[in-house]
């Protein structure tokens, strides 16, 4: 572990050594992300400053599902950001040579691209869960705060799965699928408010089969004390556990995707 740890380091440092040769890219890059999750932003502050509530639920309250959700889709995007791009090492053939080396394949793809352009969304999302656990005075040490944090871990392998996803329809279609990010860009908007306000379908869509829920809703309402539960509270805790359990699942399709690569024959 300690030495996949400092692999992974190795890897890291070189995509931004590489990456900062360019600051003004990453810069504009951060900043474009910050602008357009700020569009976002903006559209759920008109709509409780022109209702008020949402089914009962406060800005703040929701704003805690906000930060949740987009601080998880940030660490998955900067952490995993070779998957979103793995159709283009597919079509060129240079997949052959991750093959070749004594790591497992999936460790180098999420390892060679480290997006640190990606930070726009992570601060805009970090802003808004300070203010949120300010709001409801749950910024202090605690079992909650624990929780929160947790959920995010497991919310960003969640994420992270997805993309494992997508990457591994590659081997067989060789383009990458945008249908994914139905789930993934789709996904993070549709967990921003609380789920309780959906359909049946997409509820259960986002808790059983990709189970997003448990990235922010079904902790959040644990947390904040709120009256809708998808279950007993102790799966509320487990939500941490839930989101790594998908991303291990992933990683075995993963593993079966592998399998029918059968390069570019160049």
């Amino acid at each position: 572990m300690l030495e996949s740890l400092r692999v992974y380091g190795c890897y890291v440092a070189v995509a931004l050594r590489g990456q900062l040769q360019y600051r003004g890219s990453v810069v504009m890059g951060a900043l474009g992300n910050l602008m357009v999750t700020g569009v976002e932003l903006f559209g759920l502050w008109a709509l409780f400053d022109r209702f008020g509530q949402i089914q009962g639920w406060t800005l703040a309250e929701v704003a805690l599902l906000y930060g949740m959700a987009n601080v998880s889709l940030a660490l998955a995007e900067i952490v995993g950001r070779g998957f979103r791009v793995f159709d283009q090492l597919v079509k060129s053939g240079d997949f052959d040579r991750l093959l070749l080396r004594p790591r497992g394949t999936a460790f180098q793809v999420a390892a060679q691209h480290f997006e640190l352009a990606r930070v726009g969304r992570l601060i805009q999302g970090l802003a808004v869960l300070v203010y949120a656990l300010v709001a409801q005075g749950l910024l202090r040490p605690g079992a909650e705060l624990v929780l929160v944090v947790g959920s995010i871990v497991g919310g960003a392998c969640t994420f992270m799965g997805v993309f494992v996803l997508q990457a591994t329809v590659a081997f067989f279609t060789i383009e990458s699928l945008e249908l994914f990010a139905i789930i993934t860009y789709g996904g993070v908007e549709t967990a921003q408010y609380p789920l309780s306000i959906y359909g049946d379908g997409l509820r259960r869509f986002f808790t059983w089969v990709v189970p997003l829920a448990f990235a922010n809703f079904v902790p959040g309402v644990v947390v904040l004390g709120r009256p809708e539960r998808f279950g007993p509270e102790w799966l509320a805790w487990a939500s941490p556990l839930v989101g790594v359990g998908f991303f291990w699942v992933c990683l075995r399709v993963w593993r079966v995707g592998e399998r029918y690569y059968r390069s570019t024959g160049s």
